[in-house]
């Protein structure tokens, strides 16, 4: 008989808790540093594989393509035969399409193997709030939530030392040889996660095959914004609104729908969503942007741009174990309002740089909107993650990671297309479109954020 979430634990005891959380850190962190790392060897691997550069994108879109069109039913898969099992095969998949990367003798292969890796990819991401709601107690799951962003930015923060450190001794395919020992270790950890509930209900493969094609024709279409004919861009959006449309039809009708349309009518819920797409929509437009507001109009090296975009993440990773115990006392809603507040100042700071600004000068700004995004995160994750019943955890927690990825994937599409429109005025109004885009996005997602006070 499958017990029900009233029936498990609150929370693990606290030496396996941090043995559990060890081995969702390993496992987190990789694949974050994989996704950080990937853009820098562009340039690497279409000289080494003789392909253009254009070709050798596809390396980064097959991974992103494969994580967001699997996400939901991997968590729709992580309801029914436990989150620790699906957890495992993600781990698994990742590690082994890790390996087949770094043998990878053409483009083709290499695809195929970001492909594969992109579904291991979904397997760990689809399920990891679900199963830190099960090691964390009710009443720390805000600290466990907080930890969580740390560690993912404490990777995305040294992903770019760490590639260039491996390029430095070492040829790109170590790039994804290094996933592997690290997959291994934490797959001989993987006792310590927690056993989960377990729903009744089948796995429903007619909407996995909907909602991976319709995720992938939004992304396909928003890639090919700024580049394929607008025809073929309108045609896509066209076959994903349709598409998209009976998916949504069908999964009124289900009793526990992949898309977690039920869910959707919980007004907290839905506002979660929208804070969470909002932010980090802005979180990429700026990210996107400001490389080349600093380099090709401000005249800084690749280095110092580098340096001065560090301490974005690395406040994020300093401030949201202590967001992520604010969460735990007072209500997500004020938090990350003043969270995406404060983000918003550091954006419009960011705008208002003049023409030579000082290392300094930029990097106090990005430690400004660093520490208002953890400030959001954590208590945003906190309350998403809650605002579910327990057994329905991989639900949210599919959700909030594809609430993350169309967040960062139309932020990336929005800045090409600002680019385009603003060719002609140059490459430093193009960026600053973004920046002004990024506002407007953060000041959004701060109004969802303080609704949520309303809607209590």
């Amino acid at each position: 008989m499958k017990l029900t979430g009233m029936e498990y634990p609150d929370g693990l005891p606290p030496a396996q808790r941090w043995r559990a959380l060890l081995t969702l850190g390993i496992a987190i962190s990789v694949s974050v540093l994989n996704s950080a790392i990937v853009n820098i060897v562009l340039p690497s691997i279409a000289a080494d594989l003789n392909v253009t550069p254009s070709a050798s994108i596809w390396v980064v879109n097959a991974f992103q393509i494969a994580v967001i069109a699997t996400l939901l039913p991997c968590s729709s898969l992580g309801d029914i035969l436990g989150y620790r099992r699906v957890y495992t095969w993600g781990l698994v998949v990742f590690t082994a399409a890790s390996l087949g990367c770094a043998l990878s003798p053409s483009l083709p292969a290499l695809i195929f193997w970001r492909v594969v890796q992109g579904l291991g990819g979904a397997g760990i991401m689809s399920v990891n709030t679900a199963l830190i709601r099960f090691i964390f107690p009710r009443a720390q799951l805000g600290r466990g939530m907080g930890i969580n962003a740390m560690i993912v930015a404490t990777s995305s923060a040294i992903g770019p030392s760490v590639a260039a450190g491996i390029l430095s001794v070492a040829h790109w395919p170590y790039l994804f040889a290094m996933n592997v020992p690290l997959g291994v270790l934490a797959l001989a950890l993987l006792g310590a996660l927690p056993a989960t509930p377990r729903a009744t209900h089948r796995f429903d493969t007619v909407s996995a095959a909907m909602n991976a094609a319709t995720f992938i024709l939004v992304i396909l279409a928003l890639d090919g914004v700024a580049r394929d004919p607008p025809a073929v861009v309108a045609a896509e959006f066209a076959a994903a609104l349709l598409l998209g449309f009976a998916f949504v039809r069908r999964q009124v009708s289900r009793p526990a729908p992949m898309l977690p349309v039920d869910l959707f009518r919980r007004p907290v819920f839905a506002l979660t969503v929208a804070t969470s797409v909002c932010s980090f929509l802005a979180q990429t437009s700026a990210y996107v942007a400001l490389p080349f507001l600093f380099e090709v109009s401000m005249g800084h090296s690749q280095v110092a741009t580098g340096l001065m975009m560090t301490p974005w993440p690395l406040m994020v990773g300093l401030v949201a174990p202590f967001a992520g115990g604010l969460a735990d006392k007072y209500p997500a809603g004020i938090l990350g309002g003043i969270g995406l507040a404060i983000m918003t100042c550091g954006l419009v700071a960011l705008l208002l740089l003049t023409d030579d600004p000082t290392g300094w000068q930029a990097a106090w700004r990005m430690g400004v909107c660093g520490a208002g995004f953890a400030l959001f995160q954590a208590p945003n994750n906190r309350q998403m993650i809650g605002s579910v019943p327990r057994e329905r955890s991989g639900a949210g927690s599919g959700m909030l990671s594809t609430a993350r990825l169309l967040g960062q994937t139309s932020g990336a599409a929005m800045v090409a297309v600002l680019f385009g429109l603003t060719e002609a005025a140059g490459v430093e109004q193009g960026a600053r479109a973004a920046l002004l885009l990024a506002i407007g996005c953060s000041i959004v997602g701060g109004v969802c954020s303080t609704l949520r006070m309303v809607r209590r």
